[in-house]
């Protein structure tokens, strides 16, 4: 077993690029972190782009990501004809796109993973506290001019708006691509229902534990081990934080959880928020709730589709990025103001519509009710004239409502709500909310999302007994749970409930049908699975990626009884679909 427990500080010259390996960065209780630092070969002081996260800063994209990498380069070439690519690693800022343009760009392993010694804890405010020193030591370096911006995917993303609500000095601006703002209600627990995503995410980040060593990939560039020496696992066990643990033993949103939330009104950094309309389960709420929510005038929302981090790498991705950047840590005067606050990729069922807004949810939306007819099976505009009912076990298929075939393309983009009345024959349920689009032979049609092949339109979940609404956060298009109580179901009586459904993007086309599907279990694409898309997004590629909520991970004798639907002139059951356009396919109601 290897015992020297620092890693050597090294230093090259390449591809126009000075690059100092694994900089000690010391925090203020005596441990060390440990920084790749990428420097224009000029050594004038220049703004710092940096990250610090979990995946270990020493591996290259293409060799622990290889099926992602592939994909990726094969659908954008791009990619590599603005780089060699040598220098990519995942989720990570590609230092050949940013120093040649004026920048470092500073890579930090966080405690305990991948060369920086410690008790890691993901997900922590330890990491929070970290990050906030690693800012300040970047923005006092002799290589920097003291503007530090944020620049990462997913989990290098979701930690940037609690830095920014610390509001240390050197801190100017944040891009938060594709990440979470609200651990409890995006990560943890799905509407109240605990998603497993944390437990399989977890068993997978073995490789990137500091004292891994030589069991892992070496940095390609200096033949080091990417994540510390290599100690035993009894070693590495002691110094980790059982994250998975620590969240089931608090499945209410109680002060262990308040302690993730953002203080939205210190975040005043200028911001550029990114999401994906295929992000449902992680990579969309977070940014929007972000954009919305920041107490900045200086904010903007990008929204995509594709695969999570496909387009942070695109020439799309980074121009963004760098005319953002320039704008706030180099003052360039690059029109970058003058943008409007909103830049959508608007999807359609065979790509995308670059269309600019002027505010989220957009000003010209028209905000439209279709009604569920339990009888029937249908959405309508009316609530009908009949009251019905429709029962469901909850480990089947559900019940899915369909509207008739559209008569002219549509455009769907906001916000989605639903408003249903529901019985249970247990004291609960589990109901997981589904908008789908169906083509005029009855073929479901899906899309390439941020971590599955085949995801929905747009996606929603709630345990009935955690109903209860945010009388300060929730609006007409966006119902938001407190999740600080549970309120039991008294079995066979109806109750109306709410449902946030994620935001969405979709262009109907003339003929085609949508549905919602209500059920107990989670969306299960039901069509053929498209092998090679699978293997890049590394799951089974039905609909929900890593998003799952297995049913023996819920209390199934409360919520695995059978729900009934009901609809009609005393159970007013709708679906609230933000409408761009004049089309008019719903009843049009004021939200205001």
């Amino acid at each position: 077993m290897t015992t020297d427990m620092t890693p050597d500080v090294r230093a090259e010259l390449t591809r126009g690029m000075r690059i100092l390996w694994d900089v000690p960065v010391p925090m203020g209780d005596g441990n060390v972190l440990r920084a790749d630092v990428f420097l224009p070969e000029d050594e004038a002081p220049v703004p710092v782009l940096l990250s610090h996260g979990c995946y270990g800063k020493g591996i290259l994209f293409q060799e622990g990501y290889a099926n992602q990498w592939e994909r990726m380069v094969s659908d954008f070439p791009e990619i590599l004809e603005a780089s060699s690519g040598e220098f990519q690693a995942w989720e990570l800022a590609d230092p050949e796109r940013f120093v040649p343009h004026g920048y470092a760009v500073v890579r930090v392993d966080s405690r305990g993973s991948g060369n920086s010694e410690g008790v890691r804890h993901l997900w922590s405010r330890q990491e929070i506290d970290d990050y906030v020193e690693v800012v300040e030591w970047a923005g006092t370096q002799p290589w920097s001019d003291g503007n530090v911006g944020l620049l990462g995917i997913s989990y290098y993303a979701a930690q940037q708006w609690q830095v920014a609500a610390e509001q240390p000095e050197h801190l100017k601006a944040i891009v938060p691509w594709e990440g979470t703002s609200d651990l409890y209600r995006e990560l943890y627990y799905h509407g109240g229902i605990r998603c497993t995503f944390l437990d399989s995410w977890s068993a997978k980040q073995d490789r990137s534990q500091y004292g891994y060593g030589e069991r892992g990939l070496p940095n390609a560039h200096t033949g080091a081990t990417t994540a510390g020496p290599t100690l035993s696992d009894e070693y590495r066990a002691a110094h980790r934080v059982d994250a998975v643990a620590d969240v089931t033993t608090h499945p209410l949103l109680d002060a262990r959880h308040e302690t993730d939330a953002v203080d939205w009104d210190r975040v005043t950094v200028p911001v550029l928020s990114s999401a994906n309309w295929g992000g449902a389960g992680l990579h969309l709420r977070g940014n929007v709730e972000g954009f919305v929510r920041s107490n900045t005038p200086n904010k903007w929302l990008e929204v995509h589709g594709l695969e999570h981090w496909t387009h942070f790498y695109t020439d799309y991705g980074v121009g963004l990025q760098r005319q953002f950047l320039d704008h706030f840590l180099k003052g360039a005067d690059n029109g970058w103001d003058r943008r409007p606050p909103v830049l959508l990729q608007v999807r359609h069922i065979d790509g995308f519509e670059e269309r600019p807004a002027e505010a989220w949810p957009l000003p010209e939306t028209s905000w439209q009710e279709l009604f569920l007819d339990a009888g029937t099976g249908n959405l309508s505009p009316g609530p009908g004239t009949e009251e019905s009912s429709r029962t469901y076990e909850a480990a089947g298929d559900g019940v899915t409502f369909m509207t008739a075939p559209i008569k002219e393309d549509t455009e769907i983009t906001g916000p989605v709500a639903l408003r249903v009345w529901i019985s249970s024959t247990t004291e609960d349920a589990d109901l997981f909310a589904v908008v789908r689009l169906f083509d005029p032979q009855g073929d479901e049609v899906v899309f390439r999302g941020a971590m599955d092949a085949h995801t929905p339109v747009a996606q929603g979940w709630l345990r009935a007994s955690h109903r209860a609404l945010d009388p300060e956060l929730t609006t007409e298009y966006r119902p938001v749970h407190p999740h600080d109580r549970v309120d039991p179901l008294v079995p066979g009586q109806p109750y109306e409930v709410e449902i946030e459904i994620w935001p969405t993007s979709i262009v109907v086309p003339a003929g085609y049908r949508l549905g919602l599907t209500l059920r107990g279990t989670d969306y299960a694409y039901p069509g053929p699975v498209k092998e090679e898309f699978a293997l890049v997004h590394r799951y089974p590629g039905k609909g929900t990626g890593p998003f799952v909520h297995p049913v023996d991970s819920r209390p199934w004798d409360l919520v695995g009884g059978d729900v009934t639907v009901y609809s009609g002139p005393g159970f007013p059951s709708r679906l609230l679909l933000p409408i761009i356009g004049t089309t008019e396919l719903g009843t049009p109601v004021d939200v205001s």
